[in-house]
């Protein structure tokens, strides 16, 4: 071993040379899943990349629906020991029955359905009855169906309401006197559905629509249908069937339907009303902001397009030949200035010329000419308080500059910059009072107070935006090594990656997670949700929240080990809110001191049970989220830190297990009930998750309280109650039961595996304490199987790292970069596909892949603890492991080569090494060197 005493700014300058990876593609995005994904963990963009029409979608991360209000269940508590009473007593569906009416969290005030449904009924502004026969119906525009995503998907997002459908079809003689079946499969949500005017069948929920069509109701030749299709919220339309070789269609009543008059064609349809009440919702859902159009002229004809994303950069480009000129765009999200910043460029000067213009899928969004320079959008969201404006700015070396018709045009420029700024009355989870308007102008001032001329003043703005953003991303370097592949387009290497070693693409994925976190969590901003702080939908999947039984939290699983400890403080902030409002739901629900999250939280940081009883009762949130700051502890060793935002929240969640906590009069253990195994078996008492989590979470206060030197009697107590709960079970079938019963089911493909916490991301069972139930644990995942999806697989590789094999990890990794499917893989431009989108797949992967080369959850920092066969050379630097330490390493052949040990905080390390293992002490930034013999 050498010592060396070298100062950490010297150290950290050794990674800005790493390898350059980059997202690239031959052709412009054809969908949202193909665009390249740009953000400054406030603003997010998505950018096609189109050469006659660029598409710039964009989100600004505080636009929600809903308003601050209070979620909880008033008296919920009263009614908590009947529900324990009746899980005791093996009565589930009445404890479920029982809790969702009295238990779980209020939703959002509903709207007068009854009322608009009755003028809805009674054709209120129609002229005729367009469920008529003859019904002139030739001034209605025609739409595919059916569409079993909902209408959304075929070009009317946002689109909410009652709407008429109607078509025709020709009756054969040799149908005649028969009765026929109507097959719609699906429709949402409400139908009232009409043949030749006659009302056949209507249903309001989500059955299998089959309406018999009484033989005297149909004629010989052309008959119509109507339909009119009542849809709240969310998707809507006919749907049909996911499998579309099924066809919706018509058939005799008496024959199964293999012959049928197919209805999968386009359809007339009429928006009847456009404004349905408000559904009452238990959470809000994060909404797109708005879309940046850029219309190019006589680019009809180009050559060498490629679009790409600079990961050590952040920025994107799109590049291409049009009549011998060569034309660059790039576009970054810049930090320092607040904005989304686009520059044109060209070989040829005179050369660029568009239009500029807004859109939204708001309804009602107004753009309006601030000055010739100067587009203003401005939004509100449906159903809530939060509105939003968004600010464009242009800036032309040379050339022309115009507005007309809400449009900005630039004519024979040399070069553009555009600024795009957004902002909403969003300040806080109780405050709404916000200027967004204000704020806008004041950021485009701020660009626009430089004296320097436009190109040079984008410049500055450019190399602002490098600066900020290398201090993190430089901070970590990963290589393994070139390969054949590498000089492929992104979506080939997808394309091949599960059946080639592309071992360089893996690294690839590393960086580009670190990249995403980055960009959906600066500093002062909120934390990535479910998508990040991408979305183009109104609706989106589960609201794009934050889903808080694992969502939320693998988000942040690279935040420590790949160096970017800085993004980890938003998921606090958002962690300190919780436990405010946490703590009004321990009390109201529970009874208990302390504070808890459920399953699912939003920007009003709601804390009580949502969705159904059957999963939303799980009420481990609060401990698991403060993992993450036992975590960022130890990785980082800065006590302040724990003394002052870490414990005391920390502490609070304690308390509330303290109370929660009741003794099984069966086994005379401490359990947790009411709760849930995540998603899985319904409400239950005793799930071993639960029983994992807070384990960790006594152990961690136990410990902090040692650090800190505080809190004697409370430790006494954790240690106390420690020691009573619930143990992990071996089951019948060598598996680790997930209940407190042993009633596992060997062949459940659940796609969470959630009894395995305890693995990862906890240390509650680990080879060196526990191997035989680290055994079972391993079988339980072999039962559960390798499919899943997205964030599932991401787990499933954490898991098999844990359990030191790396060719199964590396087998779980090569699955998650597949083609996105019916099952979890990647979509086109990387991102995680659950199905649909979830960025936590791609977080959770980037930090598995971490797990593969260092491991440091128990005694030791161990190197290679599950370094599979396709990685069989490489360099690292910059990663962290737990005890305040930063490492390098090199190794060829599968054999370390060379490690260097940064001791940021001076604790003394433990070191392993396959067999080999040392230990030392170490002094605050030295750094220690050795060979492959740990020497």
């Amino acid at each position: 071993m050498n010592l060396k005493s070298l100062a950490l700014f010297i150290f950290l300058p050794l990674l800005t040379n790493a390898q350059a990876y980059k997202l690239w593609y031959k052709k412009p995005a054809e969908k949202w899943t193909d665009a390249l994904p740009i953000g400054n963990g406030r603003l997010g963009a998505m950018v096609y990349g189109g050469v006659e029409k660029d598409r710039i979608q964009f989100n600004e991360e505080t636009l929600w629906t809903g308003e601050p209000r209070n979620y909880n269940h008033p008296d919920a508590a009263k009614y908590l020991g009947k529900i324990r009473q009746l899980l005791q007593e093996g009565k589930q569906k009445e404890a479920e029955q029982l809790a969702e009416e009295k238990f779980m969290g209020t939703k959002s005030n509903d709207g007068k359905r009854e009322e608009w449904l009755a003028e809805i009924r009674q054709l209120k502004g129609f002229v005729g009855n367009p469920a008529a026969e003859n019904f002139d119906d030739s001034a209605w525009k025609t739409i595919k169906v059916p569409t079993y995503e909902g209408w959304e998907t075929v070009g009317f997002e946002g689109l909410d309401g009652a709407l008429w459908f109607r078509t025709t079809f020709d009756l054969p003689e040799n149908w005649k006197g028969k009765n026929l079946i109507l097959d719609l499969n699906r429709v949402r949500d409400q139908d009232f559905t009409y043949i030749n005017g006659k009302l056949i069948g209507s249903t309001n929920n989500t059955d299998v629509r089959k309406y018999v069509i009484p033989a005297e109701v149909l004629i010989v030749g052309k008959n119509s249908i109507a339909i009119q299709v009542i849809n709240y919220f969310d998707k809507g339309g006919i749907a049909g069937y996911k499998d579309t070789t099924r066809h919706i269609g018509i058939y005799p009543a008496n024959e199964n339907g293999e012959q049928r008059i197919s209805l999968v064609k386009d359809w007339k349809y009429f928006i009847q009303n456009d404004e349905p009440p408000a559904v009452g919702k238990y959470q809000a859902d994060y909404q797109p902001f708005g879309d940046l159009s850029l219309d190019f002229k006589g680019l009809q004809n180009f050559t060498n397009y490629k679009r790409e994303l600079s990961l050590s950069e952040a920025i994107a480009r799109t590049s291409y030949t049009s009549k011998g000129i060569q034309f660059t765009r790039e576009y970054f999200a810049s930090e320092p200035d607040q904005a989304i910043v686009i520059h044109l460029s060209a070989s040829q000067l005179k050369s660029i010329s568009f239009d500029a213009s807004f859109s939204s899928p708001h309804k009602k969004y107004v753009v309006r000419q601030l000055d010739k320079h100067t587009l203003s959008l401005s939004v509100a969201v449906r159903n809530g308080v939060l509105k939003g404006e968004s600010n464009l700015l242009i800036q032309a070396k040379n050339g022309k500059i115009s507005t007309e018709n809400n449009k900005i045009s630039v004519e024979n420029a040399d070069e553009v910059s555009l600024y795009l700024v957004a902002a909403t009355n969003f300040i806080d989870y109780k405050n709404t009072s916000g200027n967004p308007f204000a704020i806008c102008q004041q950021r485009l001032a701020n660009i626009q107070k430089s004296k320097l001329a436009s190109s040079q003043n984008s410049t500055k703005i450019k190399q602002k935006h490098l600066q900020e953003y290398q201090q993190y991303y430089n901070t970590f370097s990963i290589d393994f090594g070139k390969d054949k592949y590498e000089n492929l387009p992104t979506d080939e290497r997808i394309q091949q990656f599960q059946h080639h070693s592309d071992p360089s693409f893996a690294a690839l994925y590393v960086q580009y997670g670190r990249y995403l976190l980055i960009s959906s969590s600066r500093l002062g901003t909120h934390p990535a949700n479910l998508q990040g702080i991408w979305n183009d939908l109104l609706t989106p999947p589960w609201g794009s929240k934050y889903t808080t039984n694992i969502n939320a939290e693998m988000n942040y699983w690279p935040a420590e080990v790949l160096n970017l400890s800085p993004m980890h403080k938003s998921l606090f902030k958002m962690i300190e809110e919780l436990a405010k409002n946490g703590k009004e739901t321990a009390k109201t629900h529970y009874d208990a001191r302390g504070w808890l999250v459920h399953h699912n939280t939003d920007i009003w940081r709601g804390t009580a049970p949502i969705n159904a009883s059957n999963h939303g009762i799980w009420v481990s949130g609060g401990g698991w989220l403060s993992q993450h700051l036992w975590e960022h502890y130890l990785f980082t060793q800065d006590k302040n830190f724990l003394k002052n935002n870490a414990y005391p929240i920390m502490k609070g969640a304690a308390e509330f297990f303290v109370d929660f906590l009741v003794k099984d009069p069966k086994t005379g253990r401490l359990i947790s009930t009411p709760a849930n195994s995540p998603e899985n078996g319904g409400l239950v008492a005793g799930p071993t998750m639960d029983h994992q989590i807070i384990r960790n979470l006594f152990k961690n206060c136990i410990e902090a309280s040692k650090v800190l030197h505080l809190d004697e009697k409370f430790r006494d107590t954790l240690l106390t109650k420690y020691k009573q709960i619930a143990p992990n079970q071996i089951g019948k079938y060598g598996q680790l039961q997930e209940w407190l019963e042993d009633k596992d089911d060997t062949t459940n493909r659940h796609r969470h595996v959630s009894h395995l916490w305890g693995v990862h991301p906890g240390n509650d069972i680990t080879w060196e304490e526990s191997p035989e139930i680290m055994k079972a644990a391993r079988q339980s995942l072999i039962y559960r199987g390798d499919e899943g999806t997205g964030w599932s697989l991401a787990w499933k590789i954490n898991f098999w790292a844990r359990f030191k094999d790396g060719d199964h990890a590396m087998k779980m990794v090569k699955m998650l970069i597949r083609p996105a499917s019916g099952t979890g893989g990647s979509y086109v431009n990387l991102f995680d596909a659950h199905p649909p989108f979830q960025i936590d797949g791609n977080f959770g992967g980037s930090a598995g892949i971490a797990e593969m080369l260092l491991q440091s959850h128990t005694k030791y920092i161990d190197i290679f603890p599950a370094l599979p066969t396709d990685l069989q050379e490489g360099t690292v630097k910059g990663i962290k492991a737990r005890g305040g330490f930063e490492l390098d390493f090199t190794w060829k052949n599968g054999k370390l080569t060379s490690l260097k040990i940064l001791s940021k905080a001076g604790e003394h390390c433990y070191l392993r090494y396959g067999k080999k293992e040392i230990d030392f002490q170490t002094t605050k930034g030295k750094v220690y060197t050795f060979n492959g013999e740990l020497k």
